[in-house]
């Protein structure tokens, strides 16, 4: 294949741009096995058009190359009806300095001082959620797992109660709904209605951070930290960006951690050894300890576990760049203006790190094997780079608490006759929901 791009001898990656106007949009949203198709087809990298021209890569060494030529041949982007929806003073669509000093500020809610301070927030919702299921009997866990989650995150992030049963929930539903997707703006499309929730959901947090401002004490969750902080210049975040900020941490601290929560449940109950083995490594541990920071890392075992299930199945599929200057990788040229996704569920299913990738295995990440360390950008499920995603401990320790409570005291099985392939967007989720019996661990099932 010979090249358009004049400044280069490489050729364009193989591939297919689909139907004018649309290109393979309308695939890529759709079909689970869009990227398997392709990558049987052209390989590890090829071009097509979603949202634009774009070339699609995966692999360690094509992430080294992305992240590190940050802000040089590539800048962030995001297919605009996401751009448009996280709004343009999200920390997501930000650029260069802004960036960066954006990113410091926003650190500060997840310093290891801040997790501290949230721990016994997410072990007592842990504790009344699995309660509550037990007492349920039978339920739709993932629709669960939502609340739970909606609940942990509008609580340290914007000190809201239940947030999930409040009007802030429905919204954020309808607003999430239209992040993938075509841009086109009418009262019935996903993304038409999403817009209009993202107004109503500005409005919410407006109201919030306003009530809060009146009180003696910011506090100390996100919104309290966030009021506090000063950038550089010493200036407090303006009320707008605040907004877009807080929306964007409502969004990555619960939509990307109800899909990982739930895979884990999935995961974990497809594998009975692993769930054997995990419940064995809690015996160590006393059951009436309040959990801490220092006390989970001692949960190696669990720690791998988790681990596995983000290689397998990472909550969030791969990350969109801009390309900014004429560049060659892999043996390809990738000309400016085009847009790059980068794969982190392909990366992590690379046979010469992860041998039998399709496999649910933890033991890749015992401390012999370590496969994580093996290839640098090869184990990248929150992304990489100076974009790597700033709330992963926040997500790690939420993961691990709920497992932890979990694993100790409660016992499940799926019901039969249910569709447990996963959905893709806007993040994987069980077709079905995940329909399960629950009870307690030192109680015999009752039917």
């Amino acid at each position: 294949m010979t090249t358009t791009n004049t400044k280069s001898s490489l050729p364009l990656p193989p591939g297919n741009f689909g139907l004018p106007f649309v290109g393979e949009t309308i695939s890529f949203l759709t079909d689970n096995t869009f990227a398997e198709k392709r990558e049987k087809k052209y390989g590890r990298i090829y071009k097509s058009h979603i949202f634009g021209n774009a070339v699609f890569l995966a692999g360690a060494e094509a992430n080294k190359f992305l992240f590190s030529n940050e802000n040089k041949y590539f800048t962030a982007t995001w297919p605009k009806s996401t751009r448009i929806l996280l709004g343009p003073n999200s920390l997501s669509v930000q650029q260069g300095s802004l960036h960066q000093q954006r990113r410091r500020l926003l650190a500060q809610a997840f310093q290891p001082r801040a997790l501290a301070n949230y721990t016994p927030t997410m072990e007592s919702t842990t504790a009344n959620y699995l309660e509550k299921w037990a007492k349920m009997g039978t339920l739709t866990w993932y629709p669960e797992i939502r609340d739970y989650t909606f609940d942990i995150a509008s609580r340290l992030f914007i000190g809201s109660d239940g947030g999930s049963q409040t009007k802030l929930a429905s919204l954020f539903e309808e607003w999430v709904k239209g992040l993938f997707s075509i841009p086109l703006s009418l009262p019935w499309t996903r993304f038409g209605k999403a817009l209009r929730g993202r107004q109503k959901l500005l409005q919410y947090i407006e109201e919030i951070v306003l009530q809060r401002q009146q009180q003696q004490n910011l506090g100390e969750d996100a919104l309290g930290i966030l009021l506090q902080a000063r950038d550089e210049d010493g200036n407090a975040l303006p009320l707008n960006e605040l907004k877009d900020q807080i929306l964007l941490l409502l969004f990555a601290g619960h939509e990307t951690l109800t899909s990982a929560i739930a895979s884990f449940c999935l995961l974990i109950t497809q594998n009975p050894n692993v769930l054997t083995r995990a419940r064995e490594e809690q015996k160590q541990f006393s059951p009436t300890e309040p959990l801490t920071t220092e006390n989970l890392k001692q949960m190696t075992y669990l720690e791998q576990v988790l681990k596995e299930v983000l290689r397998l199945i990472p909550p969030v599929g791969g990350g969109f760049r801009q390309v900014i200057q004429d560049c060659e990788c892999c043996g390809y040229s990738i000309p400016k203006g085009w847009l790059v996704q980068y794969q982190i569920g392909k990366t992590q299913q690379d046979e010469t790190i992860y041998p039998e990738h399709q496999n649910f295995d933890p033991d890749r990440f015992a401390p012999e094997n370590a496969v994580d360390k093996q290839k640098i950008f090869g184990y990248i499920p929150f992304g990489g780079g100076m974009r790597e995603c700033l709330g992963k401990e926040f997500a790690r320790l939420e993961m691990k608490i709920f497992a932890t409570k979990l694993l100790r005291g409660y016992e499940w099985e799926l019901l039969p006759e249910q569709d447990l392939s996963l959905v893709a967007v806007p993040t994987p989720n069980p077709r079905d929901g995940l329909k399960i019996k629950f009870w307690h661990l030192d109680r015999r099932e009752k039917d």
